[in-house]
């Protein structure tokens, strides 16, 4: 329900029966109101999502343990696993590996919203829908920002940073999206024929993509600037460089949210004048980005409320997030 899209006389109706003098009236159609709002939470195609896309929901069974088995091939020891010229005879080396396995905690998210309940009685659809429009938004919130702490994290955990050298501060550029790619998938494992890292996705400041916008003959040619200046926001020309998806988000730039987490809480660090961060992902091999939910969102009208003559709702639910392995994860600057 939108703040400018009149709804439907059935909802308009059932808004006026939310504020009845009747509370058993009242009650019952609070519910109703209460699951039509718990129905989009849980499909997770939220206004303003910019988490779970990247992460698989993988909700759990109650009484479940939320495990997940790492890979038996550990960064770095690649080199170690080899096969031997054979002479023909002897016994042939052993080489026994154990599975590791990392539990991811969950925890409860909770968020409440209530208004007069004058507005419900007189059918004033607006207030009403911006209300349940804040209290969807406060879950959204809440999961972008733990997504991402948890990403950030697994950047710093990476101990990688990826820079051009070249460029001016604070100037984004293709290169920096050439050395993400290689960087990528030089450090992912493998060797050149089987090496299953590759950068699909780049997130980026509002500013990173303005300065596509005003890439010069230096960068690009001028039938692919013209293709820049004619292109919509999420046209091609600026939404994909190298075949890798561009995003914009506005926490992240110089001295906004997600960077600042990643500067002052997570002690991580830019290359020396750099002054924005870039985090690209590998979302190809749908190996690491993982999302236990042990319970679902659930709404709930809130009975107490209707002796001070408003009408309020309140949520929980149970997730966790975490990043299996970290190769997927890099961090840039520019």
């Amino acid at each position: 329900m939108t703040t400018k899209t009149r709804p439907s006389e059935e909802f308009i109706g059932l808004l006026k029966q939310s504020g009845s003098s009747d509370k058993a009236v009242a009650m019952a159609a609070q519910r109703e109101i209460a699951k039509a709002l718990e129905t989009p939470l849980r499909k997770g195609v939220l206004w303003g999502d910019v988490a779970t896309s990247i992460f698989d929901a993988m909700p759990l069974e109650p009484g479940a343990t939320p495990e997940f088995p790492l890979d038996l091939l550990a960064p770095g020891t690649e080199a170690d696993h080899v096969a031997y010229t054979n002479p023909g005879n002897g016994r042939i080396p052993e080489r026994h590996v154990e599975g590791d396995y990392v539990m991811i905690n969950t925890y409860g998210i909770t968020s409440s919203i209530d208004f007069l309940l004058k507005y419900a009685r007189e059918a004033n659809w607006n207030v009403v829908a911006r209300a349940l429009q804040v209290l969807e938004s406060s879950f959204v919130k809440k999961i972008n920002d733990d997504g991402w702490h948890t990403l950030l994290a697994a950047a710093v955990d990476r101990n990688i940073l990826v820079y051009d050298a070249d460029a001016a501060a604070g100037q984004f550029t293709k290169r920096i999206v050439s050395l993400m790619k290689t960087v990528m998938r030089r450090n992912g494992g493998g060797n050149g024929a089987s090496a299953p890292g590759r950068l699909t996705d780049l997130y980026c400041s509002p500013e990173a993509i303005e300065d596509i916008r005003n890439w010069g003959v230096d960068q690009l040619d001028e039938v692919s600037r013209r293709e820049v200046y004619q292109s919509a926001d999420d046209g091609a020309p600026l939404t994909r460089i190298f075949g890798v998806n561009m995003h914009d988000i506005f926490e992240f730039g110089d001295r906004q949210e997600y960077q600042s987490y990643f500067d002052n809480d997570l002690s991580g660090s830019l290359a020396t004048s750099d002054v924005e961060l870039v985090i690209g992902l590998d979302q190809a091999q749908n190996d690491s980005f993982v999302m236990p939910i042990k319970r679902e969102v659930e709404i709930f009208e809130d009975e107490a409320l209707h002796r001070h003559q408003r009408q309020g709702y309140y949520g929980w639910a149970e997730i966790g997030f975490g990043v299996l392995d970290n190769r997927r994860v890099l961090a840039g600057s520019f």
